[in-house]
């Protein structure tokens, strides 16, 4: 912390130190001057980092100057491309603390020398990187010395310049280190890129909140813009513990050195209403935040609500304000609106002006490539639920073969949309015991959802036509539904039969079997087209039931010749795909369908029937389809996987007997032993020619 004598530390008296010590050298200068020393005591790459333009300003900044010379400090320099990039004006005082701070030794906040010592926030990420600001502490750059006054020195390289509060040329008022709510007081004085917080300022004084702006210490501060409340009843939303929730306490967070999706209590978190607030970043390098209301009330409902920074890093007295694009808290819009209003049209002016990295932009355009009945779809159901993909999602190069078939991308998008509110905690209790099935807007077609782990480290998965995705962004909450944001399109294989083998958690059973018997080497084959009937984890299961000993040795490389036998006669191979509706238009025509298999034939029937085939406890009917093989129906539990090279059909039993395995005697003979008695029997043999 800088001292009251450092304080009150005048340019007048400055320059008296500076004429006085004239002929002194400080070493640190010296460094910053000519840095052929520090290229050879520390990395060749150093001579490049150090920036001329730093030396410069301190050479031009009598406070500085006399710094350096006579006291100890601690200096963040820029590199030379962080001078290059940044276009505004260098505060070199901003860069300066009069204390000497090795990178162990920093605090959580150290004064600058700036007027008003505004404070520089020192943060770690997970990886251990330090931060000053926005700015990283580039390793092994540090340079700690002695100046000629005996004064210890620290110079640290950073990777961005340091940006303070900046305030307009025509500021009526004496603007230097603010907290939270004097720059919401000021704001039409500081340098915002023409955002205005008068709304959200009013909602503020009317909601007698101020205190929590004020605040001492050093919290996150995200701030709502004008633009935001064009819709008329929105401001009156704005109450207080919606103020709370955009407040994270005692802890700053600058975007460079967030981690992405990692949850923080925010100023609202009591028994009866308690929100996180947390940050994540899109590929294209957009920052956003998103509050998420896990325990709601009345006037707050339960979701996520998702912000985009509209100008980001703001240091104040306090802590750091981020401007955001909407309030968070407020569920206000519908589906549609939310694809339309927040990432299609984008109405709001910064939208427009950067709207081509809207988070669903390319989602939003397809569907309106495709005339937009989609969308009006959306807008006519009561409750939805939508999966959106991510524009990344969209950039595969197989997808952009369909972008003009208009029938194909229609059946595409359906498959994105559920007739039904489906949260994360609702897709938890579909998953509790199976993996949850769902069906799709035309409920022909399901999706299945799998959570992974606990918590905030559960991993969620969609899969439909052939496709696995992740949901990157969960509980996007509506007035009407949810949004979920997905890695992936579905409905646009992007994988072989054995690709979908080895990712599925639904098909493990059968891959691993598939692996020891080297049954799976061939599924890779592009030249191919395979109609693979799968048996699931569960139906595997269901055999250790019917057929113990049997089920036993499937699973055990010993009897690899079994196991391969028994999955050849699930594999048809032709030049082909054979979809369900085909095996039952055929079944209706010849009675039996008989599929070529890689030694013989598959012959089965295929019908419709209806039931509860995907889920027992289901409050509806659909059709589904049954497998007749041997006299058993099998029940198709996932017909029309598409991969790449084929199709599949998850079953719900294995197309297996007991004799498949033959057991003599409660005993059986493994390869090994054969290959040992083999052996003793050749000897044996031998040992009589001999004689």
């Amino acid at each position: 912390m800088t001292s009251p004598g450092c304080r009150g530390f005048s340019a007048a008296a400055a320059l008296l130190l500076l004429c006085a010590t004239s002929a002194a050298s400080a070493e640190l200068s010296d460094k910053l001057r000519d840095d052929s020393e520090l290229s050879q005591s520390t990395a060749k790459s150093f001579r490049r980092l150090m920036p001329v333009r730093f030396y410069s300003q301190v050479e031009q900044n009598p406070i500085a100057n006399a710094t350096l010379t006579l006291r100890s400090c601690t200096l963040f320099v820029p590199t030379n491309e962080a001078f290059q990039r940044y276009k505004g004006n260098i505060h070199v005082l901003y860069h300066i603390t009069t204390a000497a701070f090795s990178k162990e030794q920093l605090p959580k906040t150290v004064s600058s020398d700036m007027d008003g010592n505004p404070p520089l926030y020192i943060t770690k990420n997970r990886n251990g990187d330090i931060y000053v600001n926005n700015a990283r502490i580039i390793p092994s750059l540090s340079v700690e010395m002695t100046n000629r006054e005996g004064k210890r020195q620290v110079m640290h390289i950073i990777d961005e310049v340091l940006q303070p509060l900046a305030v307009q040329k025509n500021a009526q008022d004496n603007i230097n280190n603010p907290d939270a709510m004097q720059f919401l007081q000021m704001a039409e004085q500081l340098e915002l890129n023409d955002f205005h917080l008068r709304t959200y300022r009013s909602q503020v004084t009317l909601a007698k909140k101020e205190s929590v702006y004020q605040s001492p210490g050093a919290h996150t501060f995200l701030i709502p813009i004008d633009e935001s409340f064009k819709l008329s009843a929105r401001s009156g939303l704005v109450d207080a513990k919606v103020i709370d929730g955009h407040v994270i306490p005692n802890t700053v967070i600058f975007t460079a050195a967030s981690q992405h999706d990692d949850p923080k209590t925010s100023a609202a978190f009591e028994d009866l209403l308690k929100v996180t607030v947390s940050f994540f970043k899109q590929k294209d390098g957009k920052m956003y935040v998103k509050s998420n209301t896990i325990v709601g009330d009345a006037k707050h409902r339960e979701g996520v609500v998702l912000a985009e920074i509209v100008k980001a890093n703001i240091p104040v007295q306090n802590g750091v304000v981020h401007l955001i694009h909407r309030p968070l808290m407020i569920i206000d819009t519908t589906v549609t609106d939310f694809l339309k209003n927040n990432f299609g049209c984008n109405s709001f002016k910064f939208l427009n002006e950067n709207g081509e990295n809207g988070a669903l932009r390319k989602f939003y355009e397809v569907i309106m490539d495709n005339g937009g009945e989609v969308l009006d779809d959306i807008t006519n159901l009561s409750e939805v639920t939508i999966l959106a993909p991510s524009n990344d999602a969209w950039n595969a190069s197989l997808i952009e073969n369909l972008l003009r078939n208009r029938k194909k991308m229609r059946e595409i998008l359906n498959m994105h949309i559920i007739r039904d509110r489906l949260n994360v905690d609702k897709i938890r209790q579909k998953n509790a015991n199976m993996i949850a099935q769902v069906p799709t807007v035309n409920n022909s077609t399901f999706l299945y959802f799998n959570v992974k782990g606990e918590g905030t480290d559960a991993v969620i998965t969609v899969e439909g036509g052939g496709v696995n995705a992740t949901i990157i962004q969960a509980d996007v909450a509506q007035t009407n539904g949810y949004v979920h944001i997905i890695d992936r399109v579905l409905g646009v294989p992007h994988t072989t039969v054995l690709g979908k083998l080895e990712s599925d958690p639904m098909m493990s059973d059968t891959y691993k079997m598939g692996q020891f018997s080297h049954f799976n080497d061939q599924l890779n084959n592009t030249q191919r087209r395979f109609t693979y009937f799968v048996p699931r984890d569960k139906g595997w299961q269901k055999t250790e039931l019917d057929y113990p000993s049997a089920h036993k040795k499937l699973f055990m490389p010993d009897f690899s010749y079994h196991s391969k036998s028994i999955l050849e006669r699930h594999l048809a191979i032709a030049d082909h795909v054979f979809t369900m509706k085909d095996l039952v238009q055929y079944s209706q025509q010849a009675g039996n369908v008989v599929l070529p298999t890689f030694r013989d034939s598959l012959q089965i029937r295929v019908e419709e029937e209806a039931g509860h085939l995907h889920d027992e406890n289901a409050s509806h009917e659909w059709t589904g389809y049954v497998i007749i093989w041997n006299y058993k129906k099998i029940n198709v539990y996932r017909p029309d996987v598409e991969c790449t090279n084929g199709i599949i059909h998850v079953i719900d039993y294995p197309l297996l007997e007991e004799k498949d395995v033959v057991v003599s005697g409660g005993s059986y003979l493994t390869e090994s032993s054969i290959c040992i008695i083999l052996a003793n029997l050749i000897m044996i043999t031998v040992a009589k020619i001999l004689n």
